[in-house]
């Protein structure tokens, strides 16, 4: 058998399996839809999104060399060998760099001067206060002068806002995002320290609503991390030409260390699509748990009802 040196491995396992078969098996590839491909061999192999998943037989990868060995049944060395044997004689080629385009600039509404009705709007909706203050202290969460909306804010790696949603607390059924916003980086509160797993939530107030009952619980709130999706995730109606969540798909980039992702979508249609098509996404790479509000709609709905079981006691 071959040797490879850990220095080969790590070459090829750079090369993704559409950059592959692009270059040195087009007669493999055919387009399956939109940027979704799949394989002469096996129809049910789909490639999308940088990762492959052979769904008739429940595996997948990201890598070409995921892909020699699991479907082809190469050994570790020969298809280190065929990757890099093939990149030496023909390097893929980077497409021609377009012309760079402008990079979206976030307008954020002007800053009311207190915080005083996003604070009672929130608090009436059950949100624990320290947690609101903190918050506001780390310049997540503002009041918006001209409409007294809650504008909550998501950051990337270095502090830089990049996005916002606008919550209405005088037409409370208002929802908007601000000009600009990158849906890549939603409103998320990190862990305290280093942590493996993740919770995944539909909006900003469900997070706020699961970290106070993890506070009303005892727990630290900021063990784990926890990430909204800018809205409603909506897949499309065949799986498999769907994608993750971009957000949810930045957080992992941003915290790779994430092997654990817990979902918190709501209880109706919508929330369950979104949970299965992300569970089937990654499943081969994360370990992914369905954890919906034990009661109501979703996760301010259930605190509504503990605080209401919780009152009564609290007066005897």
């Amino acid at each position: 058998m071959p040797y490879v040196t850990p220095e080969q491995i790590e070459r090829a396992k750079q090369m993704d399996l559409l950059t592959y078969l692009q270059y040195y098996e087009p007669q493999e590839l055919v387009r399956f839809s939109g940027n979704v491909y799949t394989t002469r061999t096996h129809d049910s192999l789909k490639i999308s999104n940088g990762k492959w998943c052979w769904w008739s037989r429940n595996i997948g990868g990201r890598s070409a060399l995921d892909y020699l060995i699991k479907v082809r049944g190469m050994t570790l060395p020969e298809a280190v060998l065929q990757i890099n044997e093939q990149a030496a004689i023909m390097p893929p080629v980077s497409p021609k760099s377009q012309e760079p385009s402008e990079p979206k600039k976030l307008l954020l509404p002007e800053k009311n001067e207190n915080n005083d009705r996003i604070i009672a709007y929130l608090m009436g909706r059950g949100i624990h206060r320290e947690i609101i203050d903190y918050c506001i202290r780390t310049k997540r969460l503002y009041e918006s002068r001209d409409y007294h909306n809650a504008v909550f804010i998501g950051f990337d790696r270095h502090g830089v806002p990049k996005y916002a949603t606008l919550r209405g607390t005088t037409n409370r059924r208002y929802m908007g995002e601000a000009n600009g916003s990158d849906k890549h980086f939603s409103f998320s509160i990190p862990a305290r320290q280093e942590s493996c797993r993740l919770h995944l939530f539909e909006s900003a107030i469900d997070l706020l609503s699961y970290c106070t009952l993890e506070l009303l619980s005892g727990r630290d709130w900021r063990q784990e991390h926890c990430l909204s999706l800018a809205g409603i995730y909506m897949p499309k109606k065949i799986i498999e030409e769907s994608t993750p969540p971009a957000a949810l798909m930045q957080y992992l980039k941003d915290f790779p260390q994430i092997k654990e992702i817990a979902l918190h979508l709501d209880n109706d249609t919508a929330g369950r699509l979104a949970a299965m098509t992300i569970k089937t996404f990654l499943s081969s790479t994360h370990i992914i748990s369905d954890e919906p509000s034990k009661r109501g709609k979703d996760y301010n709905d259930y605190l509504r009802i503990v605080l209401r079981i919780r009152q009564p006691r609290e007066r005897e």
